[in-house]
C-alpha cells in the first residue's frame, strides 16, 4: 500500500505542507519511522520526537507547518490523531474483512442472515436470531436464540451472546466477551443461597465497542442497557440492570454493581469500583482505582480515591498521609517533653 501526501490529505481533509508527492507504505511511531512511514504528532511534550523524526509524512496540528524539517512532509489537521486513525483503519487494519459462511457453522433454519455477512468456523446461530448486513462473526462465536445483531457489527473469536439479547449497528466485541450471562442474584434461605432466575436481557445500542473478556450480565427483569457510542476496555464487569449512558468510556478491570445508572460522557479509569443502586450524573471523570459508593449528583467533577472525592482533595490527602510518620515522631517527642515538664514542676 503506497499513499502520497496529497492522497492522504484529500482523504482526511488535511493540508499538505511540503512535498505532495512524498509517499508512504507503513505507519510508525515518530521515534521509529523512516522515509516511508506515516506518523502523527498531537501532544506538545513530544515536540523533540517530532523535530528528530525520520518519518516521511507526519500529521500535525494546524499551524505547525512552519516548524517542518526539510526531509519531512507535514499534513496539518484540526485533529491529527483522528486523521491518523482514519488512515490506519482504512489501509493498515490487520483484521482483514472476510465474506461467506463456513461449512462448519451451525445456523438454525429460522435465523435471518443479512447480505455480505461473514460467519466463521464452528459458529452457532440460534432460532429466530437476526444478523444484520455487512457483519462479521468470527470463529467459535455462539449466538443464542432470538438475538439481534445490527448491521456492520464485528464479533471477534469466541464471543458469546446469550438468548434474547440485542446489539446495535457498528457494534464490536473482542474475543472472550460474554453478553447476557446471568446476573449475580441469590436469595439467602436457611443459611444457604437460592438462585433468583435472571429473566431479563441486555440491550446494547449503536457504535458500542467492548474489549476482550468483558462480562455484561442480563437483567433480573427488564434490561441491562449500554447506550450508543460507549466504549469498554478489556475485562470490564457490568452487573444486572445497570444502565450506562451515551459516549461513556470505561477502562480495564472496572466493576459496576447491579442497578447502578451512569450518565452520558463519563470517564472511568482502570480498576474503578462502583457500588450498586447508585446514580452517577453525566460528564464526570474518575481516576484509576476510585471507589464510588454514593450518588454523584453534580456534573463536571473530577474524582479519585476511595471513597471517591474531588481529585484535588484526594491529592492533598495523599501528601498528608506521606507526612504521617514524621508527624507521629513529632507527637511522641512532644509527649516526652510534656511528661518531662510535669516531672520538673511536680
Amino acid at each position: 500500500m503506497k499513499l502520497t501526501a496529497e492522497d492522504i490529505a484529500q482523504k482526511t481533509e488535511g493540508n499538505v505542507v511540503g512535498n505532495p508527492d512524498q509517499f508512504i507504505d507503513k505507519v510508525s511511531k515518530l521515534e521509529e519511522g523512516d522515509s516511508l512511514s506515516l506518523g502523527f504528532f498531537s501532544n506538545p511534550k513530544y515536540e523533540k520526537a517530532l523535530k528528530e523524526t525520520a518519518c516521511g509524512i507526519v500529521f500535525v496540528p494546524n499551524g505547525y507547518g512552519h516548524k517542518r524539517s526539510e526531509n519531512t512532509t507535514y499534513i496539518e489537521h484540526a485533529n491529527p490523531y483522528f486523521a491518523f486513525c482514519t488512515i490506519l483503519a482504512k489501509y493498515f487494519n490487520p483484521n482483514k474483512r472476510k465474506l461467506g459462511i463456513s461449512k462448519t457453522a451451525v445456523i438454525h433454519p429460522s435465523a435471518v442472515i443479512g447480505a455480505n455477512v461473514y460467519i466463521g468456523e464452528y459458529c452457532t446461530v440460534g432460532e429466530l436470531s437476526v444478523i444484520g448486513d455487512n457483519s462479521s462473526i468470527s470463529d467459535g462465536c455462539v449466538i443464542g436464540d432470538h438475538v439481534n445483531i445490527g448491521s456492520g457489527s464485528t464479533l471477534f473469536p469466541r464471543v458469546v451472546i446469550y438468548s434474547g439479547c440485542s446489539v446495535g449497528r457498528n457494534f464490536t466485541a473482542h474475543s472472550g466477551t460474554v453478553i447476557g450471562s446471568d446476573g449475580f442474584g441469590f436469595a439467602p434461605v436457611n443459611g444457604s443461597y437460592v438462585k433468583i432466575p435472571q429473566v431479563g436481557n441486555v440491550i446494547i445500542e449503536d457504535d458500542v465497542e467492548l474489549g476482550a473478556n468483558c462480562c455484561i450480565d442480563r437483567a433480573t427483569m427488564g434490561s441491562t442497557v449500554i447506550k450508543k457510542g460507549t466504549k469498554l476496555d478489556n475485562m470490564v464487569q457490568v452487573a444486572h440492570n445497570v444502565e450506562i449512558g451515551e459516549h461513556t468510556v470505561i477502562a480495564s478491570q472496572t466493576g459496576i454493581a447491579g442497578s447502578t445508572k451512569i450518565g452520558d460522557h463519563c470517564v472511568f479509569g482502570g480498576q474503578v469500583g462502583i457500588a450498586g443502586h447508585i446514580n452517577i450524573a453525566s460528564h464526570n471523570s474518575f481516576g484509576g482505582q476510585a471507589g464510588i459508593t454514593f450518588n454523584v449528583k453534580d456534573s463536571y467533577q473530577k474524582m479519585s480515591g476511595t471513597p471517591a472525592m474531588d481529585v484535588n482533595s484526594y491529592l492533598r490527602s495523599v501528601v498528608a498521609i506521606q507526612k504521617l510518620p514524621q508527624l507521629l515522631k513529632e507527637i511522641e517527642s512532644l509527649k516526652k517533653e510534656i511528661n518531662r515538664l510535669k516531672e520538673t514542676n511536680g
